[in-house]
């Protein structure tokens, strides 16, 4: 089932983007990952439009949307394979016309995820935080 974001959920918000964002992003290093918890907690998250997956009772995922991007889809390391992020994606594609993202050009299967569900490649950048190469992509939806 797939919900609007409660504030009480946060705790298990960030323990999914920490722990997921560390197991897709190891060529970044979990001490960069580490040091954003707060800024996702103060400023990502109130910004955002944020949905959440539970599967089986708990949080499975998130999703969040800034305007027209996609700012954000995770899915808790354990739970991963099993559709959720496909499921989170779908939702997401219904709430907007087009829809665009960032991913890390050295993170081939969430680009290969969102390749499968319909995205394109726009252009390739430099995330400014980080350094490392970043594509954004575009879903008409």
């Amino acid at each position: 089932m797939i919900r609007k974001y409660r504030e009480t959920d946060i705790d298990q918000v960030l323990d999914i983007w920490l722990s997921a964002s560390i197991k897709a992003h190891a060529f970044i290093g979990s001490a960069f990952w580490q040091s954003t918890v707060s800024e996702m907690r103060d400023t990502y998250i109130p910004a955002s439009e944020t949905f959440v997956c539970e599967y089986e009772g708990q949080i499975a995922g998130f999703y969040s949307l800034y305007g027209n991007t996609l700012a954000a889809v995770f899915v808790s390391p354990g739970l991963q394979g099993k559709g959720v992020g496909s499921a989170m994606l779908d939702d997401a594609k219904t709430r907007r016309e087009c829809l665009q993202l960032t991913v890390y050009k050295e993170n081939a299967p969430s680009i290969n995820f969102y390749k499968k569900h319909g995205f394109i490649l726009l252009k390739e950048q430099i995330d400014e935080r980080t350094g490392h190469p970043e594509l954004v992509m575009e879903c008409y939806c």
